[in-house]
Formats: structure tokens, C-alpha cells, sequence
């Protein structure tokens, strides 16, 4: 007779039976905290829909909930070690709680709607370094919108700000798969303000694919963070195709993955596209392509590419701005 838990089975085969139903229902509540929101977390973000996709945003939303948790009692702490205004810091404190909690539920239905789009199976791209070509045979036959050449150099200009992107002849290998390094610096009053590495790769059909960046932000001359930086295959980090060989109106795609810090989208509106940037123009023959993210519900991006060029133009859906091509170096 073998012991179990406050009682005994007659048998070995009854003690096993009983031991797999008690996992059996540890597993059941262990799975309904993980995919199951409560009507408070539901609200305001439709998750009724099972699957991957939906408990991944259930996941953030959680997550998000938690930072925000966390900075509200880090601030009423710092509050409550004041010694006059104490009032109003706590009063902001909770402001600033109950905002970010909004957020927190409007990047949740944003991820939702990208689920709707490309459906409830999990985001995970296999990458085999076989279907990927090597730079040199990327910069022989370039996708004719995102060419990557090295010694291309595009400069742009919007606001205060100046961009200058640079294909380099650097390699980063990543999953495998040899990259491209491109380099971005954007430059405020002859300040950089922001340098970062991108590294791309194209594979044996002519799709450029994202695998991850290093960003160094500074403020005045001043190395303060890597915020935005992240590695394809560290920390559940994925990567995304920046651009398709062959566009397709309607396309909807993930250009990276890295929850919560990385998941740009972008949308194919159309490939007739009519604008113009001092340095290049459209002729009703540019890529028009919409790029948004979750984690920033509200911005929209227009970009426009130039066959055989790259972008040319980059419009803020919501203020107008415009980020255009000034200069190009072609090799």
C-alpha cells in the first residue's frame, strides 16, 4: 500500500492515477491564469478570442500593468520622503497611474487588431542561414527598394533634425545569417543625438529581413542609454521582414518582434505612390507603405520608395511632418 498526500491508494496504478489528475488540474489552473483575463483586465481590450496571438497580449498587458503598478509605489515612496508638496506628488502619482493604465489597455486592443490581421498562430519565423544570401550577392542584386549596397548613403532632413544612413561593408552574423551593418545617425544642430546600428539581411527570394539593432542615445555628448536595441534570438527577440521582394497591396507584416520594446508593422497601401523629396521623386511608380506599432497606438507612418533608390519620404500621419531625402551616394 503506497502513501499519497493525507490518505492511501490500494495500488501503484491508482497512486498514478491519482498523482497524473491532481497535475492534470494543477496544469488546467496554471494554463487559465496564463490565457484567461479577468473582466477588469478584459476591459476595454477584446480578448475573447482564443490563441498564441491573444495570450501574447494578455501577457503584455499584464506585464504592462505590473510596470505600471511599480512606478506608481516607487513614486508615492519618493512622495512620502518629501517634506512639504507631498500632497500634490501623490495627487500626480495618481494621475499618472490611471493614464498609463489607459495605455497600457490601448496598446492591448492595438495588438489585438494586428491578431485579426495575421491571425492567432504564434510569431515564430524559422530562419535557416541556407535561405539567406550573402552580402555580396545582396549588393549584385539589391531589393529594388531597400538596396543593400555598401557605400549607398541616404542623408535626410525633417524638423531639426538631419539622418544620414549608411550601408556599411561590416557584417554582424546573427541566427547564423550574415549581416549587413547599417548605420543610422541622426544629428540635431550638428549634435548627434541618436547612433545606431541596424542589421539586415536578404534572403534567396529578395526579402530584406530586420534582425535586431544597437542604438546609443545621447544628450549632449553624452552616452545616456541603449534603449530601443535588441538581438534576434536573445530573450525571445524574433526577426521581421523590413521589406518584401514583392509587395503586395493589402500585405500586412511583421517588420520585428521583441515584446514590449520592438514590434514594428508595416501595411502595403499601394505601389503607384506620387510624392516628391528634394533628392528623388515618384513618377506614380513609388511603394507607399503605412508603419505603426502597438506599443504607440497613435503613431502612423507614410513611407515612400523609389525603385532602385530606397525612401525618399516619410510623413507623420497625425502632424504632417515631413522627414525628406536630400542626398544620395550611389557606389
Amino acid at each position: 500500500m503506497t502513501r499519497a498526500g493525507n490518505g492511501y491508494f490500494e495500488t501503484e496504478t491508482q497512486w498514478a492515477a491519482g498523482a497524473m489528475a491532481s497535475l492534470c488540474a494543477v496544469l488546467v489552473l496554471v494554463v487559465g491564469i496564463a490565457v484567461t483575463p479577468s473582466p477588469a483586465e478584459a476591459q476595454g481590450c477584446d480578448l475573447s478570442e482564443p490563441g498564441a496571438c491573444t495570450a501574447t497580449s494578455l501577457a503584455a498587458l499584464r506585464a504592462c500593468r505590473n510596470e505600471v503598478r511599480d512606478d506608481y509605489w516607487i513614486a508615492i515612496g519618493n512622495c512620502r520622503n518629501l517634506t512639504s508638496g507631498r500632497r500634490r506628488c501623490i495627487r500626480d502619482a495618481r494621475d499618472e497611474r490611471a493614464e498609463t493604465r489607459d495605455e497600457c489597455v490601448d496598446m492591448c486592443a492595438a495588438r489585438q487588431e494586428v491578431c485579426d490581421e495575421l491571425g492567432q498562430g504564434p510569431y515564430d519565423p524559422e530562419i535557416d542561414p541556407a535561405d539567406f544570401v550573402d552580402p555580396v550577392a545582396a549588393a549584385a542584386n539589391p531589393n529594388q527598394y531597400w538596396p543593400l549596397v555598401p557605400g549607398t548613403v541616404w542623408e535626410y532632413e525633417g524638423g531639426d533634425e538631419t539622418i544620414t544612413v549608411t550601408v556599411t561593408d561590416e557584417t554582424k552574423e546573427i541566427l547564423g545569417v550574415e549581416c549587413v551593418v547599417v548605420r543610422d545617425v541622426a544629428e540635431e544642430d550638428g549634435e548627434v543625438i541618436e547612433s545606431t546600428d541596424d542589421w539586415y539581411a536578404q534572403d534567396t527570394d529578395g526579402n530584406v529581413w530586420y534582425f535586431g539593432e544597437i542604438s546609443l542615445n545621447f544628450e549632449d555628448g553624452e552616452l545616456v542609454d541603449i534603449e530601443g536595441s535588441w538581438t534576434s534570438g536573445v530573450d525571445g527577440a524574433k526577426p521581421g521582414i523590413l521589406m518584401p521582394a514583392a509587395p503586395q497591396i493589402g500585405e500586412v507584416y511583421r517588420q520585428e518582434f521583441f515584446l514590449g520594446d520592438a514590434e514594428d508593422m508595416g501595411e502595403v497601401v499601394s505601389l503607384t505612390g506620387n510624392e516628391a523629396a528634394p533628392a528623388a521623386a515618384c513618377a506614380n511608380n513609388c511603394l507607399v507603405t503605412n508603419d505603426f506599432t502597438p506599443i504607440e497606438p497613435d503613431v502612423e507612418e507614410s513611407k515612400h520608395y523609389l525603385p532602385g533608390v530606397g525612401m525618399i519620404l516619410e510623413i507623420d500621419e497625425d502632424t504632417g511632418e515631413r522627414v525628406e531625402l536630400v542626398d544620395l551616394t550611389v557606389p
